[in-house]
């Protein structure tokens, strides 16, 4: 392996293992706001997480986000070694946040490829001007510039090993934990980091092959051996060590300094089963204690590439695609072949079971997705002066990651939205008989193939007038208020440009956000509706597939054209008879269906496609439903179900306006294309209030 791939996949553990730690840290200082508790677990977890942060960005050359995290962990060492009675946990914790940020956005830069070159000299100094006051000292938060310049002095000394004669002999043995790969790249960054305070003899394997791959198959068996020198005690050794992440065990023993010199005389590395895991040592003051060395784990998670993952997908979309060709294919028409039907049936299963196991591995919980939203209302709250409750139901539901990659953005607009438009301030709350704090409530539960999302609040709610009068002053609605239903109010508010907001804040009233939040939801394949009662309160609710890749398709043709439907939204089909076919002043034709009625949209004309069924009478209609509105279609015919394989259009047909109803397109069984139809486009572009 090569020195650029080396550094690539140092870099990729990097930035995953970092925002995995700054999300952890982000919900522990929450949590603590929101409980007004330090206790002395959640003081060490963070003191840990940015140890760590320090040590792997010290690993990876980067300067200022290990100048931050070592500002940051020395403050929360402080609190954890002398517990102090008086703290100022809310300047701390805001401090904290703001560091948690900064980390963020300098790992956002470098997984862009871009150059971490924020500067954190303001806020190291505050820190360190808590922690002077933590300590006893007069209270300077004003970060004078000799403060920073001071700073920047420390951080750039380097670490000053004791003489020769003061240093200890150790021999270390680690085991990292089964499954988090690239041991060779954590046994150099173990290595890096050991420079700090010792002096290295030599490790096995070398610093010089822990470029290499093969290497990590050695740790994995045997372990990574190191042999050094140390100013430090047997206790602050150990620490060190059990503070590296995904560590599953340590050898840590006081060696012979004589033995140290000679190589040869050095024990050796062997067989895994004969090593016996040593907890203690024969340091300064410790004891050793030899325990039966355990079982090895059975290795039951490991870390796939999504790159990877995404191919494996489209495998098997093909594959489903080869099914169908082989099962459907016309060439079998009329033939009497029983053993070709058992085995098709079998192939069919196998597939489908494939299939669930791909999409399974694909889907991830929405924790984290939601849990951003606590950060969002903790800072929105402190601007605006609310007192806002988060709950959050249902977080364990899990989507495609397709899908959950385009929510978070959508999601964090609608509990803005929530927060600015909809909660009032505590006086007007109790002005009006409520609580002073409004709730928010995100929730997320399975419907089917669906996971249906809802952001609901106990705020003022939307004011149906208001909405109209702006939409009908700008155009948007030509309608009496009387014959618009409510929800057909309420989706005004989904066009682009529409605010009812008089004035324009950090936050709302420029009229752009929630046009975005549709298109965005559409874009996935989901619906977003809006339901609400004035002085009760508002709920968005967002309804998703759970995956994008693979959908249950009804096939319906027009002319020599084939179209695809989601079976999700079709209703019934039946064939009309003449007395249910009505028009409407405007001389649209109508459909009625058991007393209610419901506007026809002839397929042939929207795609202008020639065909011999026109009279409505001789086709079949199909009535769908896509986000509470219903609609009836005309096509020529049925061609049946099946599950199709969605693919993009290509983009030089994308640019068509005649493809705006279009969703994408599949390939049918007999090697035909299948255009899929959007039904909430056409249901859109074809009635309205």
């Amino acid at each position: 392996m090569t020195n650029q791939n080396s550094n690539e996949s140092m870099l990729d553990i990097y930035l995953f293992e970092t925002f995995q730690m700054i999300e952890q840290l982000e919900k522990v200082i929450l949590g603590i706001e929101k409980d007004s508790l330090f206790s002395p677990d959640t003081i060490n977890e963070i003191f840990r997480i940015m140890h760590t942060i320090k040590g792997s960005s010290a690993m990876m050359m980067f300067q200022n986000i290990t100048e931050l995290a070592h500002a940051m962990e020395d403050l929360f060492y402080y609190l954890r070694e002398e517990a102090p009675q008086i703290v100022d946990y809310t300047t701390m914790i805001d401090l904290s946040l703001e560091g948690i940020d900064f980390i963020r956005i300098e790992a956002e830069k470098i997984k862009n490829g871009l150059s971490p070159d924020g500067d954190a000299a303001v806020q190291i100094s505050q820190f360190h001007a808590l922690l002077h006051v933590l300590q006893g000292g007069e209270d300077n938060c004003s970060a004078p510039e000799e403060n920073k310049k001071v700073l920047e002095q420390l951080y750039q000394q380097p670490v000053q090993i004791d003489e020769e004669g003061s240093l200890d002999s150790y021999t270390a043995l680690v085991f990292f934990d089964e499954g988090c790969q690239m041991e060779h790249i954590r046994a150099f960054s173990i290595l890096y980091k050991m420079r700090e305070f010792s002096s290295v003899c030599y490790s096995i394997p070398e610093e010089k092959r822990l470029t290499d791959e093969e290497s990590a198959d050695f740790i994995r068996q045997q372990g990574f051996w190191l042999y050094f020198k140390t100013s430090l005690d047997y206790d602050s050794v150990s620490e060190f060590f059990y503070n590296t992440i995904f560590l599953r065990s340590l050898k840590l023993e006081a060696a012979d300094p004589e033995k140290l010199s000679n190589e040869e005389a050095l024990p050796k590395p062997q067989p895994v089963k004969e090593l016996a895991y040593t907890v203690g040592g024969a340091g300064k003051g410790s004891e050793q204690l030899e325990v039966a060395a355990a079982p090895a784990k059975t290795q039951s998670i490991i870390s796939i590439n999504l790159d990877k993952l995404d191919a494996l997908m489209d495998l098997v979309g093909e594959m489903v695609i080869a099914k169908s060709m082989v099962i459907q294919n016309p060439d079998l028409e009329g033939l009497e072949i029983e053993n070709f039907n058992k085995a098709a049936s079998q192939l069919n299963k196998i597939t489908n079971e494939i299939q669930d196991m791909v999409m399974s591995i694909r889907m991830i919980p929405l924790t984290a997705t939601f849990q951003k939203m606590n950060r969002i209302v903790r800072d929105m709250c402190k601007k605006l002066g609310k007192e806002v409750q988060l709950e959050i139901i249902g977080e364990e539901t899990e989507v495609d990651k397709n899908i959950i990659e385009h929510l978070s953005d959508p999601l964090m607009h609608l509990v803005r939205n929530a927060l600015d438009h909809g909660i009032e301030t505590p006086d007007e709350r109790l002005a009006k008989g409520k609580a002073a704090n409004g709730t928010i409530t995100l929730e997320a539960k399975n419907a089917g193939s669906d996971v249906v999302i809802t952001v609901k609040d106990d705020g003022r709610g939307l004011d149906k007038n208001k909405i109209y009068r702006k939409a009908f002053d700008h155009g948007l609605i030509s309608s009496k208020i009387e014959d618009c239903s409510d929800k057909e109010l309420f989706r005004l508010i989904l066009r682009p440009g529409f605010s009812t907001n008089e004035n324009v804040t950090e936050y709302s009233g420029r009229g752009v956000g929630m046009d975005v939040v549709a298109n965005n939801i559409d874009t996935i394949g989901g619906v977003l509706t809006v339901d609400s009662a004035e002085g009760e309160g508002t709920v968005f609710t967002i309804k998703i597939p759970l995956t994008l890749a693979i959908i249950d398709g009804m096939n319906i043709g027009i002319g020599g054209s084939c179209f695809t439907l989601p079976v999700t939204s079709v209703k019934e089909t039946f064939r009309p008879e003449m007395k249910d076919i009505i028009r409407d002043p405007d001389g649209n034709v109508m459909i009625m269906v058991r007393g209610e009625c419901y506007p026809l949209i002839r397929l042939y004309e929207v795609y202008n496609i020639k065909t011999e069924i026109t009279d409505i009478c001789n086709g079949i209609v199909l009535m769908l439903e896509q986000n509470e509105r219903i609609v009836c279609i005309l096509a020529d015919e049925l061609l049946g179900m099946q599950q199709v394989v969605v693919k993009a259009l290509p983009r030089y047909i994308q640019s068509l306006r005649r493809s705006r109803n279009i969703a994408g397109c599949t390939l049918l069984g007999d090697g035909s294309i299948s255009l899929i139809i959007d039904i909430e486009g056409l249901i859109s572009s074809s009635i309205s209030c």
